[in-house]
Order: C-alpha cells, then structure tokens, then sequence
C-alpha cells in the first residue's frame, strides 16, 4: 500500500466533508448569526460529542484497532469476525441503556456543562430539549466508529472518510428546507444530528459486507462481554477512557467558562473549532487513520525498524503541511472569518471575535496536530497508560493558563491555553517515545527545519501583506470579490511556500512510502 496515495485518499474525504461542514456552518451562521439559539445548539451538540470521542473515537478506536488488527493478523476471519459481532452487541445495548440515562437527567447534564446558560431565561431550556433529542446519536455514531475501524484495519479507507459528509448534508438540508417550517428553527439541527448519524453507520455497511464484516447485534449482550476480545478491548479501554476523559474534563470546564463570558462566546468560538479542525482533521486524523493500521501490523511482527520509519514518515508530513496551515490561522484568520460566515446575521463584531479566537488556535495547531501522530506509537503497542499521564499534566497546564490568558483576551485565552496545553502534550509524547526508543528520529531533520523555516518566512510575510492592506470587513457587500480574492490568495500562498521549498532543494520523493 502506498501510504501517501492512502493520505491522499483519506484526506481528499476528509476535505470534501470539511467543505461540506464549512458550508453547514455558514448557512447556520446566515441563519442564526452568534446568539442564544446558537449558544444553546452548540452547547447541546457538544454533549453527545463528548461522549462520543469517550466511547467511540476515542477510548474505543484507541483499544480496538490493535486488538482487531492482531486478531486477523494471527487469528483468522472467523475469530475475527465473531470479535466483531460480539464487540457490536456491548455497545449497542450499553449505548442506548446511556441514552435513555441521558435524556432522563438532560437538564443536569447541560447545567454540567454550561451553567452560565441559566443567566439567559430561553438558552437553557432550548439546550436541554435539543440534548434529549440528540443523545442517542452515541449509539449511531460508536457502531459507525466500530465499522470504521474494521474498514481501516483492512485497508479500506475510503468510506469511512466519506461518511461524516452525510452529517454535514443533513444539517444543511434541514437548515435550507426544515427549519423555516418550525415553530422553533433551531431545533431542525438537532433532529439532523439523528439522521446524519444513521446515515453515517448505514453508508458503510456495503464495504463491510464485501469483506465479510458487516456486525451482527445480538440480544445476548452478557454472552456477548463474555468474549475473550471484548474483555481485552474493555481492559484496554479503562485507561483510555480516563485518558480522553482528562482532555474532554478540560473541554467541559472551558464550555462552562464560555458560557460566562456573554452570550455569543461559546458560538465564537465554536466557528473558530470549525476552521482550526479543517486542517487538524485533513492531516492529524487522516494522518492517523493511515498509521495506526500499519503501525499495530508492524508491532505483532516485531520489526521496530519500520515502526520507527513510519513514526518519523507521519512527523515529517505533519511538519510540512502544518506549517502553512498555522501560518494560515494566525495571519489570515480574519480574511478567513469574513469570507466564509460574514452574511446575513452573522456581524462585524462575530467576524472580529472568531478572528481573535481562530488566531490564537493557530498558535498551537502544529501540537494538536502532532498529537495524532505520536498518540498512536503508543497505543499501537497497547500502551494506553503513558498518554494517560500525560494528559492528566497538560490538564492542569491547560486550565492554569486559563487563569492567565482569559483575563486578558476572554474567548480567545481559551483556544489559546488549549494550543499551548497540546504543544506540552505532544513534546511530552515525543519524548516518551525517544526515551523507550520506540521512534529513532532518520537524518537529515536539521536540514528539513531549515527549508521549512526559509519558506514559512516567507509566507507569513505575504500572509500578513494581504491580511492588512485589504478591507476584508468592508467587502461585506461584495462577497463575489471577496471569495475570489480569498481563492487566489490561497492559491499563490500554497505556489509560493511549496515553490521556495523546491528552490531550497527539498526532495518530495520522501513522502512516497510503502507498506505491505
């Protein structure tokens, strides 16, 4: 398998979902501008999210993988397949026993995670009603994860990648054509969630047929736990689940803390998650979804010389398309921030405080990005503890420069304390890494951040030219001009930075790996 041509796969996806998910966003924006409708919605999405990225993206894609990819690596198809079975059964029955928990006790739960919404009389009763229709999402979209890492472990990455942009078309047609039909619009978006989220799980179901794979949900969930496969996965779980914890833990206190700061703050900053993950997904995640396959292959057959040879692959292409990208978020997020989401409700001011908080992202995108790569060296070695660890020190560093940096730039502290919190997170993975001598960096680095440095000099010069010498606000009533004026300046930021590299000599030839 190539593996470039595999990223190139996985984030040509990613980067059709994340076009669809700008698009969402913009219409929401047009349609609901920053206000307590969005406040509410944001809040209640972000509840099911958490529990998600514990049960699904998170803990359990940390723990599964590996121990899928060694079942049909040493164990055959049909042990793999009755792991599968038995793996779809657990969470299904446990999922939707916590989704019933869930919609019960809603109103505790958003008061959890956003009690500064009680001081607006309707946010609060819209973001608990929102959160009793979106819970059971968790059941749709953790047997959606499931089925994406049975997919992936068998190198078939293209569903998997496409499936979030069923999420982003249900949202915008229910924006377009349901919502104006409601007493309440918003709540159009939260019975999209539903459907984007059987949408998901149900689109992926023809690749796993063809593999033999598609999961069978039994009514014995006891028999079921009682799988060897299951109780290794569920052990390994234990400390992942407390791992995502500590970094959901921080994102919880910071929604809270945003829920304080006036109302607009948590959808501020909201829009800049939006823009920060487009890169963070199209390279960390799709980066990640290719290696961690690959690296749990090249542990069950002991060859630490290709572990460390793909670990250091991963790092430089991060390097390298990170790079542009943080530039890209921290000199030109106002450009950014207007073009995209500066139409109908959405003001001068939200452009000016998205800017501010996609800014200070940019600061420590290359850290939340690295993250996916360095992570998976450890749990592709079944070793979910030392992520643990570390997570739990970039906690308190996180929450400690909260009480720095939002006194001094509100919202925007926030996103800054959480790139700074994933920089230390990331060079602590790092050096756990070079400590057990799982990854032994390859030459030539020294030289690699020397090009890097020259041509990202280079860009954030013209970057900040074009940020300040063009009204971006002010072509509000252009927008035709304006998006065209974006489009061409990506284009000559992506020939200029690409072309510097290439007069300073840079090989691109590197990035053509293989893998069996």
């Amino acid at each position: 398998m190539n593996l470039f041509r595999a990223l190139l796969t996985v984030s040509g996806f990613t980067l059709l979902s994340r076009v669809t998910g700008l698009a969402r966003e913009t219409l929401i924006a047009r349609a609901f501008g920053a206000s307590q409708y969005t406040d509410a919605f944001y809040v209640a999405f972000r509840i099911p999210n958490l529990l998600r990225r514990l049960s699904a993206e998170g803990a359990f894609s940390q723990a599964f993988v590996p121990i899928l990819a060694e079942f049909k690596n040493q164990q055959g198809h049909d042990a793999t397949k009755a792991l599968v079975d038995a793996m779809s059964t657990v969470l299904a029955w446990s999922l939707a026993i916590l989704s019933i928990v869930g919609v019960a006790g809603a109103s505790w739960v958003v008061f959890a995670v956003a009690s500064g919404l009680r001081a607006d009389g309707q946010a609060f009763p819209l973001a608990v009603a929102m959160t009793r229709i979106m819970f059971p999402y968790i059941i749709f979209i953790s047997l959606t994860t499931l089925a994406s890492g049975v997919l992936n472990t068998y190198k078939s990455f293209s569903l998997p990648a496409f499936a979030p942009v069923l999420l982003n078309v249900a949202f915008i047609a229910a924006a377009v054509f349901v919502a104006p039909h409601l007493k309440v619009p918003v709540y159009a978006l939260a019975w999209a969630v539903i459907v984007g989220g059987l949408l998901q799980f149900l689109v992926q179901l023809p690749g796993l047929k063809k593999i033999d794979m598609a999961p069978r949900i039994g009514f014995n969930p006891l028999g079921a736990l009682a799988h060897r496969g299951v109780k290794r996965v569920l052990v390994k779980m234990v400390p992942a689940t407390f791992a995502v914890s500590v970094a959901q833990l921080s994102l919880i206190i910071n929604t809270n803390i945003a829920s304080r700061l006036g109302q607009g703050a948590v959808s501020w900053i909201n829009y800049a998650d939006r823009l920060m993950e487009f890169p963070t997904a199209l390279l960390g995640v799709a980066l990640g979804t290719i290696l961690l396959p690959s690296l749990s292959k090249a542990h069950v057959d002991a060859d630490a010389h290709e572990y460390s040879s793909l670990l250091d692959w991963g790092l430089r292409v991060t390097f390298l398309l990170a790079a542009p990208s943080a530039l890209a978020l921290f000199f030109f997020a106002e450009p950014l921030t207007a073009t995209l989401f500066h139409y109908g409700r959405f003001d001068a001011n939200s452009v000016v405080m998205v800017g501010r908080a996609l800014a200070a992202y940019g600061i420590g995108l290359i850290g939340l990005i690295l993250i996916k790569i360095l992570a998976p060296g450890f749990y592709a070695k079944q070793d979910i503890k030392t992520p643990v660890k570390i997570g739990v020190g970039v906690l308190v560093v996180t929450q400690l420069s909260n009480y720095v940096f939002v006194p001094i730039f509100a919202h925007a502290g926030l996103t800054l304390s959480v790139g700074l919190g994933a920089c230390v997170n990331a060079l602590l993975l790092f050096l756990g890494l070079r400590k057990r001598g799982i990854y032994t960096p390859s030459s030539g680095w020294p030289h690699f951040f020397v090009q890097l440095l020259g041509a990202s000099l280079v860009l954030a010069g013209t970057m900040h030219w074009f940020a300040v010498n063009f009204d971006w606000i002010g072509l509000h009533h252009r927008p035709v001009e304006r998006i065209v004026l974006l489009a061409a300046c990506l284009v000559l930021f992506a020939a200029l930075y690409f072309g510097m590299l290439w007069l300073m000599g840079f090989k691109y030839a590197y990035f053509r790996r293989r893998v069996k």
